[in-house]
């Protein structure tokens, strides 16, 4: 029995000291309503921003979501409305392209990291493609096996169905007319070749500045040659005055190597090529090829699908392409092919308007036909300086191990690079300099290689009504037979006349002939048993 009378200890309190002097009294019940009301409100204010810290989380978690789409989507070939599924090693995924209209102006970019840094990606069933960055600037990727080995004998055989011809035909004049059409005079041309503003052409200037698309390749050689032919250098100090440069026309270094005589290996390139359509009624393999890039690139299908065709180039041994860059700047004047009848208004400038490169090693090279970024990631591009200490960064035959980047051809490995900047608000921008890039020499073997450019206006107004335009036309069959007609050339290199729409789909290498029951140019005769189109050749032959 426990003892309750005053000043018994308890036993129950054993925390307080047998022998204390403090009595034990009878304890009123404390009020403690004030304390209850202060714990009660501090509970209330913990949990308001508990709740406003878990909306925030789930705003923002939604906010992500609908700006990138779902992280796990995946695309395969046959399936349009699927999205590329990119992931990354250590690293946050890259997010997936929202699908824009015609009137939205948004081109996705895909985000290159660092060089070296590796993107996973998923373009076909059951398999996951690596995006490698290999240069920033331009920004540039790498695709190991984006292409069968099967896809790409196919590739070789249909081009050969579909016939192949000289890259480079012609030595292109007109830069007289050219100048008296816009008015420029010889004293004008001088002080834009003048780099420097010195009064004096210097070697390197006339070359950075003369050497065109499809023209002869001129050497500092050539140049000392010409000088001399033409009597345009009296004084001998390898430099051309003002009163000099008057005496010359604009095609007089080409008109003086051309009469002397030309060889494939002094012309800018040495190829031969052929174009392969994509569209309604292509070969399947195609029509898989263009819905492929299409994810890779994240781009809107009707902006690839409105692109130049496929074309599918051979080098034989010697063949080359100097370093060049495959679409033009883009001034106020200048046009595009592809947009340039809604543009309204007419201009001795046209390009290209190349937006992406993807390139595709169709075999492996045994010698030479490296591809050559020779400015890659350099710190400043500065056209000069290609040509100095007699090392010709432009020269593929000669100079093609000094550049800062090359890319072995590797079969069924694909390159994609951008060859014009961002303006900083989702569209083209300014041409990237640093995409100049050129095919070294083949030494061994032979070379094919495949190109899908993919066209865009840097106007973006333009392009928007040229997909309205071909919007109109109705559906895919009668918008190409109309694109013929309307669009001749446009899809076509610009510096090749017989590149044009009509050289594409007329006989006697038409797309109808590849795929329609005349010959022996079929898909039957591409995948049966039947004389030399037969599955085993498309596995012989390289």
């Amino acid at each position: 029995m426990i003892d309750h009378r005053p000043g018994v200890l308890s036993p129950q309190n054993p925390r307080e000291p047998l022998g204390s002097t403090e009595l034990s009294m009878p304890r009123d019940r404390v009020s403690l309503q004030k304390s209850n009301v202060c714990s009660r409100s501090y509970f209330v204010v913990v949990m308001v921003f508990v709740h406003v810290y878990i909306i925030n989380v789930i705003a923002l978690l939604l906010y992500v979501h609908y700006n990138n789409g779902p992280g796990d989507s995946s695309a395969v070939d046959g399936q349009d409305s699927a999205n590329p599924s990119f992931s990354n090693s250590g690293a946050h995924p890259l997010p997936v392209n929202p699908d824009p209209g015609p009137d939205a102006m948004y081109l996705p970019r895909l985000e290159g990291i660092k060089v070296g840094h590796v993107q996973k990606v998923a373009l076909v069933p059951n398999k996951v493609h690596e995006l490698k960055t290999l240069s920033m600037k331009p920004l540039l990727f790498e695709i190991s096996g984006f292409l069968s080995d099967e896809e790409c004998r196919l590739l070789i055989h249909l081009a050969k169905l579909k016939g192949l011809q000289e890259s480079q035909v012609m030595i292109p004049e007109g830069g007289d007319e050219l100048a008296e059409q816009l008015e420029i005079s010889q004293e004008e041309i001088f002080n834009l070749l003048d780099h420097n503003q010195d009064g004096q052409l210097q070697l390197q200037e006339v070359l950075t500045r003369s050497r065109v698309r499809d023209g002869i390749w001129l050497t500092p050689e050539n140049v000392r040659e010409i000088y001399a032919g033409l009597k345009a250098d009296p004084d001998g100090n390898g430099m051309l005055s003002v009163q000099e440069f008057k005496k010359l026309n604009t095609n007089a270094f080409q008109q003086f190597l051309q009469q002397r005589g030309v060889e494939k290996s002094q012309l800018v390139r040495n190829s031969k090529h052929t174009w392969l359509y994509q569209g309604e009624g292509a070969h399947r393999v195609l029509r898989q090829l263009q819905q492929r890039v299409t994810r890779l690139t994240r781009l809107p299908p009707d902006i690839v699908e409105n692109s130049e065709p496929l074309q599918v180039v051979h080098y034989q041994r010697g063949g080359h392409y100097h370093a060049h860059h495959d679409s033009g700047p883009v001034y106020p004047e200048t046009v595009c092919y592809h947009t340039k009848l809604v543009a309204n208004a007419s201009t001795p400038f046209e390009t290209s308007c190349r937006y992406i490169t993807v390139l595709f090693y169709l075999n492996s090279v045994p010698g030479g036909g490296e591809t050559t970024f020779p400015v890659a990631d350099n710190r400043t591009y500065e056209e000069l300086s290609l040509i100095q200490n007699n090392v010709d960064l432009l020269d593929t035959r000669k100079h093609c191990d000094k550049g800062n980047l090359r890319v072995k051809p590797s079969q069924g490995t694909a390159l994609l690079w951008y060859n014009y900047l961002s303006d900083g608000k989702g569209w083209v921008g300014d041409l990237d300099e640093y995409s100049l890039h050129g095919g070294c020499v083949v030494t061994q073997g032979t070379k094919w290689v495949a190109n899908n450019w993919i066209n865009v206006d840097p106007d973006s107004r333009r392009q928007t009504r040229y997909q309205q335009l071909v919007s109109r036309l109705g559906g895919e069959e009668t918008a190409t037979k109309r694109l013929e007609e309307l669009y001749r050339g446009i899809h076509a290199d610009q510096n090749q006349n017989l590149h044009t729409y009509q050289d594409l789909h007329q006989n006697p290498h038409t797309d109808q002939d590849l795929h329609t029951d005349q010959n022996l140019h079929t898909d039957q005769d591409l995948h049966q048993n039947q004389d030399l189109h037969t599955d085993q050749d498309l596995h012989q032959d390289l």
